[in-house]
């Protein structure tokens, strides 16, 4: 990975999988590449600001809409892109490190950290655990696709990832209800950033329950894409 970001997230994501037999080289999953090891950014001008939306509905908790912004400003060589996080407002907001010399969009680690917080605010259990759960669902069981989305009235390509980090988690029981918690995150070149959105959602029980939590974050310009 080649942001730099002191965050234990970045350091987690980034560190070589654990499965690998001692002395084999390191190796990527086509998610991982794509999230973490794609120069997102390159082709932007700064400075320039990156907003997207940010909601949470469901059965859980009370509903709400916020703002996340990204601002890049020139390197010193006048290169892309310094860049400055600004993840939620008030009392939710998420304090997150300015990252010097990005070349991958940091909203998605942004996002990835706020994660980890709620899961350990409504389960109690431990963040550097969903930190490890995230990590090896995004190393072994993410499926990538071919997507289109809807962006600025015009319909763009890109690659869907999703996965599930919980489901077979040994430590599910203590969090049940949020062990089917899956993870949905849509990519495009088409979009300045490459990040066109990022959506989590918990199903409730029964086939017709409305969903107990979801939480989407989209680039301005995007269409929400069909669930």
């Amino acid at each position: 990975m080649r942001f730099v970001i002191a965050t234990s997230l970045c350091i987690l994501l980034a560190s070589a999988p654990v499965s690998r037999a001692e002395g084999d080289k390191p190796d990527f999953s086509p998610a991982e590449r794509l999230l973490f090891m794609t120069p997102q950014l390159q082709s932007l001008q700064p400075p320039t600001l990156l907003r997207y939306t940010f909601s949470k509905t469901g059965s859980l908790e009370d509903a709400f809409a916020d703002s996340v912004t990204v601002a890049l400003s020139a390197k010193t060589d006048g290169s892309c892109c310094d860049a400055k996080g600004a993840f939620l407002s008030g009392a939710r907001k998420l304090q997150v490190p300015e990252v010097p010399a990005a070349e991958g969009n940091p909203v998605i680690l942004y996002f990835l950290e706020h994660e980890v917080r709620e899961m350990k605010r409504l389960t109690g259990g431990s963040e550097n655990h969903f930190r490890k759960r995230l990590r090896m669902a995004i190393y072994q069981g993410a499926e990538v696709r071919d997507a289109t989305m809807r962006y600025q009235g015009r319909v763009v390509k890109g690659k869907e990832i999703v996965f599930s980090p919980f489901l077979d988690d040994p430590n599910r029981p203590r969090y049940e209800k949020f062990a089917k918690k899956n993870y949905r995150f849509l990519l495009s070149t088409a979009v300045p950033g490459g990040v066109y959105g990022i959506r989590t959602q918990i199903q409730g029980e029964g086939l017709t329950a409305k969903p107990l939590l979801v939480e989407e974050l989209l680039i301005d310009g995007a269409q929400a894409p069909a669930r």
